[in-house]
């Protein structure tokens, strides 16, 4: 035997594995930062708000949070969370079917089908993991599903663990989505998925001529109301009031972790012979631990808020509003949006980074996004507006755009 031993032969074999993959990974890591697609992570040491405080201590407005109606720090969804630890503890250490249910997680689940006219709701981890969780279960080999092409990634990989045939039509294209639809005519069951925003662009999915198509060639429908939530229709209540089809979506998944409070949690809500069966199958659900009751009661007493007032939902459209006038006035080019989120097209990467760099030093947190997050040549800053935001706010990052636009040559 070798003088190394076995076990210490077993060592040396392990690291020298790990080396390769070790160089590998080293290079896959060089060659992200050498196209400059390399994500770095600011630290912020203060609550998440309109104006926070990075880790140097330099204050500046944030416009690139899904704080879209201001709630992140909302005094009334922070006393409720601390209420929910003196009251019912810090986690749950279970699953659901465990022992990881509680009076308030079937409280969420019943304000969450009541906010969007549902029959009942499932949560879950994340939303990643509503939109995980929801294909395997519900359709097999002979069944279709049908996406939006600018879906979200957990979609995508959602509808992967599937074994249902898959199609797909263009960005909001309801001549493609017929097409489709005519093609999966021989399948058992046929779903429409879709974004009811799309988080790169802002646009919002048009749920009117989609819920016509489902009519018309028998296809189910499921939304991702995750950035329309809160933000879209005159109360907030998403894509199904916007276009007036509440009760007529079949699946409806969205997030606790953005407009709703920002904290963390997903949830599937819809038909309840579909949710049932989800509680029995859904793997992301039976297999992860259940949410924390602080998150659990601050989402109860968001949902009571929003049931008795407009008010936030109204100032952040009059904010969003505001912002593409001027921003359009300026000679910008932004897509058109009837959502929060406003895309500021500057089509290079490279400059797509300067700028958020520049606008940084003057005191405006956004974010270039490029390729492969947009396709090629279509890089841009996602700007995101918050009813946080003051018109003080709005005006201060209009000029800060306006003097770094001119300095780039991005306007004149």
């Amino acid at each position: 035997m070798s003088r190394f031993g076995s076990k210490n032969i077993e060592k040396l074999n392990t690291r020298n594995m790990y080396g390769k993959i070790q160089q590998f990974l080293q290079n896959e890591i060089g060659s992200i930062r050498e196209a400059g697609l390399y994500k770095n992570e600011r630290i912020i040491v203060s609550p998440q708000n309109a104006e926070i405080t990075l880790e140097s201590g330099q204050k500046v407005l944030n416009f690139c949070a899904n704080n879209y109606l201001g709630l992140s720090d909302h005094p009334a969804l922070i006393q409720a969370a601390k209420d929910a630890l003196d009251s019912h503890g810090f986690g749950m250490s279970s699953v659901r079917f465990i022992c990881g249910t509680q009076d308030l997680h079937k409280t969420l689940e019943r304000k969450i089908a009541e906010f969007f006219g549902t029959e009942d709701t499932i949560l879950y981890a994340a939303a990643f993991d509503a939109n995980g969780g929801i294909f395997e279960p519900l359709f097999g080999e002979e069944d279709a599903i049908i996406s939006d092409s600018l879906n979200h990634a957990s979609i995508i990989d959602g509808v992967r663990l599937s074994k249902a045939k898959r199609y797909r039509y263009a960005n909001a294209d309801m001549e493609d989505l017929e097409k489709q639809l005519i093609e999966a005519q021989e399948q058992r069951f046929r779903i429409i998925v879709t974004d009811g925003v799309f988080s790169m662009d802002g646009n919002v999915a048009p749920m009117d001529k989609i819920n016509e198509l489902a009519k018309k060639y028998d296809a189910l429908i499921m939304v991702d109301e995750c950035h329309s939530a809160g933000v879209v229709g005159e109360t907030g209540r998403g894509v199904t009031e916007l276009f007036n089809i509440r009760g007529e979506v079949d699946v409806i998944t969205g997030t606790l972790g953005k407009a709703f409070g920002g904290a963390i949690g997903g949830f599937t809500t819809g038909r309840k012979e579909i949710i049932e069966l989800l509680r029995q199958r859904s793997r992301p659900y039976l297999f992860s631990n259940s949410l924390p009751p602080a998150v659990v009661n601050a989402g109860i007493k968001m949902f009571d808020m929003m049931s008795e007032t407009t008010e936030l939902q109204d100032k952040l459209h009059r904010n969003t509003a505001f912002f593409m006038e001027k921003m359009t006035a300026a000679g910008f080019d932004i897509k058109p949006t009837k959502s929060a989120i406003c895309a500021v097209m500057l089509y290079d990467a490279k400059l797509s980074q300067e700028m958020a760099a520049q606008l940084l030093l003057e005191g405006i947190y956004v974010i270039g996004f490029y390729y492969p997050v947009v396709p090629k040549g279509l890089a841009r800053i996602r700007v995101q507006i918050s009813a946080a935001h003051e018109t003080d706010h709005l005006e201060k990052a209009i000029s800060a755009f306006t003097k770094v636009g001119k300095n780039l040559g991005v306007i004149k």
